[in-house]
């Protein structure tokens, strides 16, 4: 018995609790909605002022026409009537026209008013000097017309007659009719004169509807409640008016209206009823947690104790892997920075190999300047004895310039067999490409090879982002292994081409056998000649193959109708890429 007291008074704490919410939730929706209402009845009402405005501006400037100065004859009316219907045409007004000081209508673009304005409170006003306004519904077919009326001042300060320009207020509710929430404007009969729904149109606020200018069939009917400091209205006898909605007023002195919206209220109840609910679920989960929660301590005290246990096994099991992976990891980076050693020592050890393949032809290079240098010193000084001083210098000047090519080539070799790891940075592809032409000229003069180089653009530097050692030793790789392909035939030629596009591609091709296993022509310690000293140990291309990928290169071979064609791939240096 003493739970079921509990559980009722509990109940209806929650239940309190919930229509409490409830309350403070619809009026902080209301709030809110009210906020945004208010923003769209000032728009509405802004739209309305500055659409209707326009045409107060145009009554202003038209009025000191001066066409207007004078309609004592036809011919003055007629010219007048041409003007106005004109201002009409252009403005997109229902009519415009031009009274005397007696309210008679001498001139009118369209006649939709009769011939005395007289008994009219917009001409009234402006006869006495001000801009003059009103509302009208004129016609059979209920046509909603608002009135700009404007004096026609005369050189002594007088008034000489009125010049009225009549807006078509249906043009002025096409650009937001149909739009939400409901918004209309009721003149100082409390008649709706502007909305844009077409049901609320001519219906009288508070009133009896049959005084309007127009019955409105169903009446609508309204009682006003208050909610928080905002007035509703429970609305019926509309089907395309909510329920129940908030209701808002703004003045429009400027053009005699009162900017009033209904904004329907049932997601603000709807909101504050989630809320209440959403409330009394977490009150109601709340207790139940409570009650689950006293029940449970002693189950889970006795789990906790069991679970404790597993913890401390399971962490031993962990910190033990833990220490395993460590050295696993501390074995790995080994293996990778002896990998890495090895791989290194490969790339030396193919330049050594391009080197010794090469050494017999740098050695002839050599061996002709140096015999050169020694005829031209004995040719000197042969001449030094006969007094010919011109000659000499003839001599000397050979004996530089076989000096510096000896130079020239030492210090590329020099540059090839180095050992370092140099930094990734800008490299002038074409002297990359002369550089290792020069380092394997001999080889192919020995071989009778011929090479086709024409560096493009008339050799203006091309340049590339990578390692200019490891680069040139790509080039020579494959100008080599181009060389050995062609060895069991007589003839022998090497093609060089560059292109510079969105990629730089330099393709070395042949006219030998072509590529025997393409698939495998990358992989180390594969080669189709005999495996020595000599004949090298087949890691020329997966040397060169790893060198490019290093600076993100790439390289690929093909067979064409006359041989192998291999194509060097590289990014363009820029500046970006050197930060």
């Amino acid at each position: 018995m003493q739970r079921w007291v509990v559980f009722l008074g509990f109940a209806l704490v929650v239940s309190g609790i919930g229509a409490a919410t409830w309350v403070y939730g619809y009026r902080q929706a209301l709030d809110s909605l009210a906020e945004r209402s208010a923003a769209d009845l000032a728009l509405a009402s802004d739209r309305v002022s500055t659409q209707l405005q326009i045409y107060q501006e145009l009554t202003v400037l038209v009025v000191d026409h001066p066409a207007l100065e004078s309609l004592e004859s036809q011919a003055e009316r007629a010219a007048a009537q041409e003007l106005l219907r004109e201002v009409a045409d252009k403005t997109a007004a229902m009519d415009v026209f031009y009274a005397d000081a007696t309210g008679q209508v001498l001139a009118a673009a369209e006649g939709v008013t009769q011939g005395d304005v007289s008994d009219q409170f917009f001409f009234q006003r402006a006869m006495r000097g001000s801009l003059g306004t009103g509302s009208a519904v004129l016609g059979e077919k209920a046509r909603r017309a608002y009135f700009y009326a404007a004096p026609n001042f005369t050189t002594d300060g007088g008034i000489s007659g009125v010049l009225v320009v009549v807006a078509d207020v249906e043009d002025v509710e096409q650009t937001w009719r149909g739009s939400l929430p409901a918004v209309f404007f009721t003149n100082a009969e409390g008649e709706v004169f502007i909305s844009n729904r077409r049901e609320l149109l001519f219906w009288r606020q508070g009133g009896d509807q049959s005084k309007g200018a127009l019955p409105v069939e169903p009446e609508l009917a309204y009682e006003v409640s208050a909610a928080g400091g905002h007035q509703i209205w429970a609305l019926s006898g509309s089907q395309y008016l909510p329920k129940r909605a908030l209701h808002l007023t703004v003045g429009l002195p400027v053009i005699g209206l009162t900017g009033q919206i209904l904004v329907d209220v049932a997601p603000a109840r709807r909101l504050a009823t989630l809320q209440a609910a959403a409330l009394a679920a977490l009150c109601l989960a709340f207790g139940t947690f409570l009650f689950l929660t006293m029940e449970r301590r002693r189950t889970l005290a006795e789990a906790n104790a069991v679970l404790e246990s597993r913890v401390e096994t399971r962490t031993r099991a962990l910190q033990s892997t833990n220490s395993q992976l460590r050295r696993e990891v501390s074995e790995r980076e080994d293996a990778e920075a002896a990998l890495k050693k090895a791989q290194e020592e490969l790339v030396q050890a193919g330049k050594l190999s391009a080197l010794g393949q090469m050494s017999a032809g740098i050695s002839h290079e050599l061996n002709q300047p140096l015999m050169a240098i020694q005829q031209y010193a004995e040719n000197g000084d042969a001449f030094l004895q006969r007094g010919q001083v011109d000659r000499v210098g003839e001599n000397l000047t050979r004996i530089a310039s076989m000096s510096a090519r000896m130079a020239r080539i030492i210090k590329n070799l020099r540059a090839f067999a180095r050992n370092e790891n140099e930094p990734m940075a800008r490299v002038e592809l074409v002297h990359v490409v002369n550089t290792a032409v020069e380092l394997t000229a001999s080889r192919l003069e020995t071989d009778a090879v011929t090479l086709d180089w024409h560096p493009p653009n008339g050799g203006q530097p091309v340049y590339a982002w990578g390692g200019e050692v490891r680069l040139t030793q790509v080039f020579v790789n494959l100008i080599n292994n181009a060389a050995d392909a062609m060895l069991d035939q007589n003839n022998r030629a090497i093609t060089i081409s560059l292109a510079a596009e969105k990629r730089l591609s330099v393709s070395v091709s042949d006219i030998g056998p072509g590529i025997k296993e393409p698939e495998k022509m990358f992989d180390p310690f594969y080669s189709t000649k005999v495996v020595s000293s000599s004949e090298g140990m087949g890691l020329g291309l997966s040397i060169s193959y790893g060198l490019l990928q290093s600076f993100g290169g790439k390289i690929r071979g093909v067979n064409s109708p006359q041989g192998a064609v291999f194509t060097v791939e590289l990014e363009r240096w820029n500046e970006d890429a050197e930060r």
